[in-house]
């Protein structure tokens, strides 16, 4: 059998399908279709996957689509979910940028939205039941409509792996890219490339150079380096080399700088919300860029414990949203945290791009906290050296006391 028998009697009679146009999603139309007797309504987010997204439509008519929804969402995922995530400078495992996971909570909420709108008493997706985006849309579905009823074919159907779907499409016609010698998922949007599955499931072999398409290959990219400056008001990217630009446009301009030279690949391996461990390949050019210069700037203009603080937060942040809790009240919580921290990231970075790297040359802001007249090791009036014997001695003392008790090592 090629799926599951459904056996209850609550068929559902219109679902809101969130469709790639992979194969996943490809094959998830004829099975819903097959399975259930229903209507299926695909929607496509567009997030600046870079498809022709009028011929992913017709895919999904041609599969079986009663109807297809396409929305532009790239300003706002740039502006109310990448930009929020630079702010807070959330990076998962010290390596992952959060592409892939900070588009779901965003493509829930609208297919929620269209769900709503077209009377649907179902959603689904094509997430598998082994990954972490399945946790990420339904978190979502639930915090939108606690009632609603979700369809996951991955947990219901009896295909086993991305060879039988292949071999499925196959059968019922169904036009998809994927092929039995290039099997791995690739999922694209404005901020990010990543990279799973198939021939990168070894986390031994090197991911062969033809799977990137974002960025240059390094070794190829310009002989001169190329400085950039980018400058922030409020910890929000706002201009490149001095041209103010729309954060769509802002993001766009940062990916190509990045991907010229070839900066922002990733390969690791993560920790997945259920409990495997899984080797992503990730291209992040333009993110990377912006993640660089937010830092920087953070050094000049908070103050050391706010730093800190704002430090020992972020890996928690990062794993809400690695996690699908974006809509959290945890989240939400911090968020607010986060932006309050953010008054007087104001000002400009410079870094030097080349060959894969990226290093910061200046940075300046009005709130800077440096002061030349103190940290100068040149005659100054402003610091007493002296001062620091008896600053020194009072960090001491528990030091001193701790040694009289336990006796030196010496």
């Amino acid at each position: 059998m090629e799926q599951k028998k459904n056996e209850g009697k609550d068929r559902p009679s219109r679902v809101v399908l969130a469709y790639s146009g992979g194969l996943d999603t490809s094959v998830a139309i004829v099975w819903l279709k097959e399975t259930y007797g229903c209507e299926v309504i695909c929607y496509c987010a567009d997030l600046g996957q870079g498809e022709d997204l009028s011929a992913v439509s017709e895919k999904a008519r041609k599969s079986g689509a009663s109807d297809v929804v396409v929305v532009d969402l790239r300003e706002i995922f740039v502006r109310d979910y990448i930009f929020p995530m630079i702010q807070a400078g959330a990076v998962y495992e010290d390596g992952y940028l959060l592409g892939t996971s900070i588009a779901r909570p965003l493509i829930a909420k609208v297919q929620m939205e269209i769900a709503r709108e077209r009377g649907a008493d179902a959603v689904a997706h094509g997430a598998t039941g082994k990954g972490n985006d399945q946790v990420r849309f339904e978190l979502a579905y639930y915090y939108f409509n606690p009632r609603i009823r979700i369809l996951a074919p991955w947990r219901l159907w009896n295909f086993t792996s991305r060879s039988e779907l292949i071999n499925y499409s196959k059968k019922h016609q169904i036009p998809v890219t994927a092929t039995l010698e290039k099997p791995y998922s690739v999922d694209r949007n404005l901020f990010h490339t990543s990279y799973e599955g198939g021939i990168l499931e070894d986390p031994w072999v090197a991911p062969p150079e033809e799977i990137f398409q974002l960025t240059r290959d390094p070794r190829t990219g310009p002989d001169e380096p190329e400085e950039v400056t980018v400058s922030f008001e409020k910890g929000v990217p706002i201009a490149i080399n001095g041209a103010l630009l729309s954060p769509l446009d802002l993001m766009e301009k940062a990916n190509s700088l990045g991907a010229l030279h070839g900066i922002g690949r990733v390969d690791l391996v993560e920790s997945r919300f259920v409990g495997m461990k899984s080797r992503g390949v990730y291209e992040t050019p333009g993110g990377t860029l912006l993640h660089a210069a937010h830092r920087a700037l953070e050094t000049l203009t908070l103050d050391r414990e706010l730093l800190s603080m704002k430090a020992q937060y972020m890996p928690q942040y990062a794993r809400m949203i690695y996690n699908g809790f974006w809509f959290s009240p945890e989240r939400l919580a911090l968020a607010d945290l986060i932006a309050s921290t953010q008054h007087r990231v104001t000002g400009d970075v410079r870094l030097l791009l080349y060959k894969g790297g990226l290093r910061v040359t200046g940075r300046r802001s009005p709130y800077s906290l440096y002061r030349k007249d103190l940290a100068t090791f040149e005659t100054d009036s402003v610091y007493r050296q002296a001062d620091a014997d008896g600053f020194i001695r009072i960090q001491a003392l528990r030091l001193k006391l701790f040694s009289d008790q336990e006796g030196s090592s010496l």
